[in-house]
């Protein structure tokens, strides 16, 4: 970890490269054609699903 106190700023320019980068990527994502082309979800089943039909209260009559 010694070589890090000299080259601390070769790391610093590689992070800000990958900052700007990821900066130029996410301009070019366009959202209002992602949203037109959106996958339909399946719909959402919790693990307690197959609990729900048995119901240990009792009835009210």
């Amino acid at each position: 970890m010694e070589w890090i106190k000299d080259y601390w700023w070769i790391v610093l320019i590689i992070l800000i490269g990958m900052f700007i980068s990821g900066m130029k990527e996410l301009r070019r994502v366009d959202v209002k054609k992602y949203l037109k082309d959106k996958p339909e979800l399946p719909p959402h089943r919790d693990n307690n699903a197959e609990w729900d039909n048995d119901d240990d209260w009792p009835k009210k009559k």
